[in-house]
């Protein structure tokens, strides 16, 4: 079984906010494959199959900076080898729109994957980051809170599914294979003004 976690915050107030881009796609996938969820506390999760590949979809409840501990309880659980843990995230230092699948390394300053870091004591996790930009004269942690804007969504649903897309090529054809693909894929966004 494969866990993949979408990393985010709980509640109406965040729910389209670029920080959220992980729970997005977490729901995209879920969707697609007709797995429901249910709440377990700390987390929201929905078991099923992508194409044979049996999965845990996981949202954790404790807000970003918080996640790691419910990521460690989740692979503990499970008996989840970390080779077969996939994380989605949003990335402040990439383009609006732009996805990079990462196979390890540090959290690059994003606390939620920080948490998680600290929390099973391994950066050995694979992650899909989700680009959101920056904006001028905004602190990056109010940035993060912000909704896109309307000439972003489009292209920002075309990410998410993307990004679901990259979560089956994992699955199924190997973290190789899918590297390969998708980190080599432009992404056509508006032009700047």
């Amino acid at each position: 079984m494969w866990v993949v976690v979408g990393l985010g915050n709980p509640g109406r107030k965040y729910s389209k906010t670029r920080h959220n881009i992980g729970f997005m796609v977490i729901e995209e996938i879920a969707r697609r494959h007709g797995i429901d969820f249910q709440e377990e506390g700390t987390y929201r999760r929905g078991r099923g199959f992508i194409e044979g590949e049996e999965v845990l979809l996981v949202e954790p409840f404790l807000y970003m900076n918080r996640s790691g501990s419910v990521v460690k309880d989740v692979v503990n659980e499970f008996r989840i080898p970390l080779e077969r843990l996939l994380v989605i995230h949003d990335d402040i230092d990439m383009k609006t729109g732009k996805l990079r699948i990462k196979r390890k390394g540090s959290s690059g300053g994003h606390k939620g994957v920080e948490s998680i870091i600290q929390s099973i004591g391994s950066r050995e996790f694979t992650r899909i980051k989700i680009g959101i930009g920056r904006e001028e004269g905004i602190a990056p942690e109010e940035y993060v809170l912000t909704k896109f804007k309307k000439d972003e969504i489009p292209f920002i649903k075309d990410t998410i599914k993307r990004a679901s897309d990259a979560v089956t090529s994992i699955l199924l054809r190997g973290l190789d294979k899918a590297m390969e693909k998708f980190n080599k894929e432009i992404v056509e966004t508006r032009r700047d003004s």
